[in-house]
């Protein structure tokens, strides 16, 4: 959807876009490095069908590989 501004369920155009951080529950959109960083998830949902994927923005990907690291997939740990 983040690409093809189209949703791979039912071929919507109405998509909606919350930016991370963004809540409406008392609960951010957020995913956790460590205990003083957080970083933003962008959520897109359809707005016809409800897909929802969700985005992490590519300049913050190099922080997430720091904390968690990269897997060899080789190793076979079962993640899919």
């Amino acid at each position: 959807m983040k690409n093809t501004h189209t949703c791979p369920k039912c071929n919507s155009l109405d998509l909606l876009s919350i930016p991370g951080g963004t809540t409406w529950n008392g609960r951010p959109n957020k995913v956790m490095v460590n205990s003083f960083k957080w970083l933003p998830v962008t959520r897109l949902v359809c707005g016809d069908c409800g897909y929802t994927e969700e985005w992490i923005e590519s300049s913050d990907l190099p922080k997430l590989k720091k904390q968690f690291g990269s897997k060899d997939r080789s190793i076979g740990d079962g993640f899919v």
